[in-house]
């Protein structure tokens, strides 16, 4: 059976033109996940997260006044795209699609959203293209009513994942292992449970060699009940925004190798796209859709 892949019109939200981050992505690789058959049955669609939901990680009066539409001038800077009513409803969706995601992982042993894994938002801010954290959010509300114990978040993303870092700070259960770019954004990070920062340029055997060293022990160590799997595709050597250097064949190899770690183990994973900056939209799809083609192999 492939995998579930969730998916919501609202992914993809309208910014001013000329606009740095590259939305069209998401509606560009749900249509590739379609013609590659990926999704044979369609997307799930998600509820978008209500402000009790996003309020279990996030400060209340940030998410107030990201509902309202009323950030304050130097947070809307921080977090660099214009927080208005289409942008705060992908922000939503992405917060409800990751939660649908992981639970129909722990059904079905895999799963993914073709969106998510907005991790520099914060407990009391957005920044760095991310409003909510996404996968923070789905994390505890999974603890909270019992569904897991404790998880384990491997985020791929080339820039440390410092907002999740934040919101889960505090939970010993939820575990944070961040593999990035160490002198690339953010300039000021938040220790994680286990941080990896790499050297500029690292190509596909270096990155390969160094995250076998780290999945699969902590698997074995934590015995997690989901992980989470943040496959930002900004490593790849053509991103605007990464300084690693692998091809597409390495970041295929980097999903086969997590997603085989955890399967191996009879452990759920629930997989988001994460970053990927280029001008090259066909080509940037088609990298955040490999992790969907892993799964689907596996």
């Amino acid at each position: 059976m492939t995998p579930p892949i969730v998916f919501h019109p609202a992914y993809e939200a309208s910014l001013p033109q000329g606009h740095r981050f590259p939305m069209r992505k998401y509606g560009r690789l749900a249509e590739i996940l379609i013609a590659r058959g990926l999704a044979p049955e369609g997307f799930v669609r998600p509820e978008p997260a209500d402000a009790e939901l996003l309020a279990g990680v996030h400060d209340r009066a940030y998410v107030e006044s990201v509902l309202a539409r009323a950030v304050p001038a130097a947070t809307e800077r921080l977090i660099g795209l214009p927080v208005d009513d289409g942008v705060v409803a992908r922000s939503r969706a992405s917060c409800g699609g990751t939660l649908l995601a992981a639970r129909l992982a722990l059904v079905q042993g895999l799963a993914g959203s073709a969106a998510g894994g907005s991790h520099h938002a914060r407990r009391e801010t957005g920044a760095g293209f991310c409003i909510f954290n996404d996968v923070a959010v789905a994390a505890r509300a999974l603890q909270r009513e019992g569904t897991i114990g404790r998880a384990l978040v491997i985020d791929c993303d080339v820039h440390q994942g410092d907002g999740t870092a934040d919101c889960l700070a505090t939970n010993p259960d939820l575990f944070t292992l961040s593999l990035h770019a160490e002198k690339n954004y953010p300039t000021h990070k938040i220790a994680g449970d286990r941080d990896v920062g790499l050297p500029d340029g690292l190509d596909d055997a270096g990155y390969l060699d160094v995250l076998a060293g780290h999945v699969g022990p902590l698997l074995d160590a934590l015995a997690p009940d989901l992980v989470f799997y943040n496959a930002g595709v900004d490593p790849h050597r053509d991103d605007r925004l990464g300084r690693l250097a692998l091809t597409d064949a390495g970041l295929a190899a980097r999903e086969r190798l997590v997603i085989g770690a955890a399967r191996s183990r009879g452990i759920p994973l629930v997989a988001v796209i994460g970053g990927g900056y280029s001008a090259d939209i066909d080509a940037l799809a088609a990298r955040h859709a490999l992790v969907f083609a892993a799964m689907a192999a596996a």
